[in-house]
């Protein structure tokens, strides 16, 4: 087959929706499909363009276009930046040799579009890999309002991406759920969660692990949150607990990534003096079993709402690291169910800092339990969410979605 993946991210960008759709690409590449890339020249958030036009890595012929004007200074000036993403990505990806499959993310949202219409012109099938759901995103946020012509436009443009596209693919049983509830065919919905490599990342002893030495955490329970830190996650919950804890010295936080909710984890740590916590940004993915491997135990969360529209694909790194999950959310979420499912954490509502602090503190007080809970996530991850395995799902549906008619 040959198949084109259509995202504002990828190669060498480090943001997850790069990371996971590189994984796919190299996937098909090595099972013997042409695969080619389109995406932006800028890394994400960035303006400018600091990336090549065009260059194969790993057999994956990538294409990009001309990248963002103004990065992230500004919503209106964001969608600007994604207009001219629009267009320059169709013109790029209908200059190109007919695909069989054009797979599209959501970054930037509605990017699906593009590969539908291409559709139209070139006869490709189009496979949707919603990542988030928009509207939804912004209007649990409280960015857009229920009842507004933008709510009600793009609402109308998302499930007609979803009605156009040949498939769909979910990232958890939440989001099937949503997406079906929005009238789109059952057999046309696939549901692939997000993988981590189990061979990439793998467990990395405490006492040799050099995060810990450079942060000084010593042997006490170090609790991490790491990666993106977006609108619609649950920050508030987990500081409070941080702050909570300042006084147990058997206990530490790292806050390690980005994201829109970032400054305001290092305003709140700063301004109350936290001496508990641990500031970073994004580390190498060359170190990511080293850095999740760094915790005891991680942190991941949705704010109410939120369960369905998104679904954190930083569960299975954590699992994969062997490391024990508290999950801050709705017992519905992907995430909630599946650490329930595999007894390999620990779930508590949001705003409920007192569960999450007795959580903590039951961690630190018996040490085999996480290691336990940690050792049940890696065997799960090994046995039911392998990147192969996923991936290999991946190749189903596109199979499947070439052969429709």
């Amino acid at each position: 087959m040959r198949i084109l993946l259509l995202n504002q991210c990828f190669y060498p960008d480090i943001v997850s929706t790069a990371q996971i759709s590189h994984d796919l690409a190299r996937y098909l590449v090595a099972r013997g499909h042409s695969v080619t890339a389109v995406a932006s020249r800028s890394i994400y958030g960035e303006a400018g363009d600091s990336l090549p036009a065009q260059e194969t890595v790993d057999g994956i012929d990538i294409h990009r276009v001309k990248g963002a004007m103004f990065g992230k200074r500004g919503i209106l000036l964001r969608i600007v930046d994604f207009g001219a993403f629009y267009v320059r990505a169709f013109c790029r990806v209908v200059s190109l040799p007919r695909h069989d499959v054009v797979i599209s993310l959501t970054t930037p949202p509605f990017i699906s579009l593009v590969g539908i219409m291409a559709g139209w012109i070139k006869g490709n099938r189009t496979a949707y890999w919603v990542m988030d759901m928009y509207p939804d995103v912004p209007l649990a946020c409280g960015v857009l309002k229920p009842r507004s012509p933008v709510t009600w436009l793009t609402e109308r443009v998302n499930r007609f991406c979803l009605r156009h596209s040949t498939v769909t693919v979910a990232l958890g049983r939440c989001m099937r759920d949503l997406i079906l509830s929005k009238r789109i065919p059952a057999d046309r919905v696939r549901t692939i969660q997000v993988w981590s490599d189990q061979e990439a990342v793998k467990p990395v002893a405490r006492e040799s692990n050099a995060y810990r030495r450079e942060w000084g955490v010593g042997d006490r329970l170090l609790v991490m949150y790491s990666g993106n830190f977006g609108l619609g996650h649950d920050v508030a919950t987990f500081l409070e607990a941080a702050q909570r804890l300042q006084g147990d010295d058997r206990i530490r936080f790292a806050f390690v990534g980005g994201g829109k909710k970032k400054s305001e984890v290092e305003s709140f740590v700063k301004s109350r003096a936290l001496a508990n916590c641990i500031l970073a940004p994004y580390q190498p993915r060359e170190r990511l079993d080293e850095l999740l491997s760094a915790a005891d135990v991680h942190l991941a969360s949705l704010s109410n709402g939120i369960e369905g529209i998104m679904v954190p694909s930083k569960l299975y790194g954590m699992m994969a690291a062997a490391r024990a999950s508290i999950f801050i959310g709705r017992g519905e979420s992907e995430v909630a169910r599946t650490i329930v499912e595999q007894s390999c954490g620990t779930v508590v509502a949001c705003g409920d800092v007192e569960a999450l602090v007795a959580a903590i503190v039951r961690y630190a007080q018996t040490p085999s339990l996480a290691a336990a809970e940690g050792q049940r996530g890696r065997a799960a991850v090994e046995r039911l969410y392998t990147k192969d395995s996923l991936c290999a799902a991946w190749l189903t549906t596109l199979e499947e979605a070439a052969a429709r008619r």
